[in-house]
């Protein structure tokens, strides 16, 4: 099996102050290319540090993608961490400079001498073209590993890897083919109580069955290679059993994504009345292209009983409804105590339900999301044609209408 890794550099990555979006991307490309990442690790802008890891992987992955630290300033140290870890020195592309010259002239701009910079590479390393910025990347040989050094920022990042790194390796090694996956996204029902009924299957050979908890929501993936394709769906039906009715879409994609479809497919508007959530439900839905009518935000304090906000939120969905001229209406209420209620007015009735969110380790952002996963739930369902109103193990129901 190709042993493939990431080095990401940068002291702003090692310390958490950005988040490492390349490595994110980088898996999930070189996964649909056959080249799976093994692992990946992160070091700051330290000379021996760098050094010391581009030793010590070269010994034990077959490929290495070094991320960032080839800008123009003095703590971008990857050049020199490659050139010292293989014992050369560094040398001015002057093709390079041309390139850079070239570059800062297309927009006006002489280029600055720091640019120079960039343009250093390690003594007989290959150079790889960057048609969107002024650093260069390049790849080096070192022990059983091909290392492959690129510009941090995103944009040039992307290029660089689909444009130069990836032919490469395919070119290398022609026989490696994209793994099958299998996913389905759950929401609703516990990882643990999942895995229960999951972790008792037997696995075709080199297939897995993996977890992705992202709360409020549970990712299913049945990963192996495309050989054992039959075998593996057969696996995935008995996923969809064990999920039912929690499952709320497969594939890739999102809740709002799979609703948006479901209502245009059916000419269907819907109007929002939102409390608790702020506003979430609706961007949620409009940046998926829900067709939307009306909506309106309401503050988020209510005093009112639990009984009374549900009989309030029923009315209040209807109301919406009839007022915007659309089929649905989906209220959600505000947080009185510890509970909560969501209506949703349909064609063929309004339903609503009061719960009890009472897990204080979660903060309101956290809060807010899982509540508007409850009320896009509920529309799921009823577009499913079941019960709107479904039961949720670890959010207690008071009321259900």
């Amino acid at each position: 099996m190709l042993r493939v890794e990431m080095l990401s550099t940068g002291e702003e990555v090692l310390h958490g102050q950005i988040v490492d979006s390349n490595a994110a991307w980088l898996a999930s490309y070189l996964f649909g290319e056959g080249l799976p990442m093994t692992s990946r690790e992160t070091v700051g802008d330290s000379l021996e540090e760098l050094v010391s890891v581009i030793k010590e992987r070269s010994q034990i992955a077959d490929v290495l993608i070094v991320n960032g630290g080839l800008g123009p300033t003095s703590d971008d140290l990857s050049a020199l961490a490659a050139a010292t870890a293989c014992g050369v020195s560094l040398v001015e592309d002057a093709n390079w400079i041309r390139t850079m010259e070239d570059f800062f002239a297309e927009r006006g701009r002489p280029m600055a001498e720091s640019n120079r910079k960039q343009a250093q590479i390690p003594e007989g390393a290959e150079v790889l073209d960057n048609p969107v910025g002024t650093a260069c990347g390049f790849s080096i040989i070192l022990n059983r590993c091909q290392i492959f050094f690129t510009p941090g920022v995103p944009s040039e990042f992307k290029v660089m890897v689909e444009q130069q790194i990836v032919p490469r390796l395919h070119k290398k090694f022609p026989s490696l083919e994209a793994p099958l996956c299998l996913r389905l996204t759950t929401f609703g029902r516990g990882e643990s109580d999942l895995a229960t009924d999951l972790d008792a299957m037997v696995l075709p050979d080199g297939v897995t069955m993996g977890y992705r908890s992202s709360s409020p929501i549970i990712e299913l993936k049945v990963t192996g290679p495309r050989s054992q394709e039959v075998a593996m769906r057969k696996v995935f039906e008995r996923v969809r059993e064990v999920a039912g009715e929690s499952t709320i879409f497969e594939g890739f994609g999102s809740l709002p994504d799979r609703l948006a479809e479901r209502l245009l497919a059916q000419n269907l508007h819907l109007a929002i009345s939102e409390s608790f959530t702020g506003g979430l439900l609706n961007w949620r839905l409009q940046s998926a292209g829900v067709p939307l009518a009306d909506g309106e935000l309401l503050p988020r304090s209510d005093d009112a009983s639990p009984e009374k906000s549900l009989e309030h939120l029923l009315a209040r969905a209807q109301t919406l409804a009839d007022t915007s001229g659309t089929q649905l209406a989906l209220a959600v209420g505000a947080l009185s105590g510890d509970q909560l209620s969501l209506a949703l007015h349909t064609p063929s009735g309004t339903y609503g339900l009061t719960i009890r969110y009472s897990a204080t380790r979660h903060g309101l952002a956290l809060r807010q999301e899982t509540i508007a996963m409850v009320g896009m739930d509920m529309l799921r369902r009823y577009l499913n044609g079941w019960e709107p109103v479904a039961d949720y193990p670890w959010l207690e129901r008071i009321a259900k209408a």
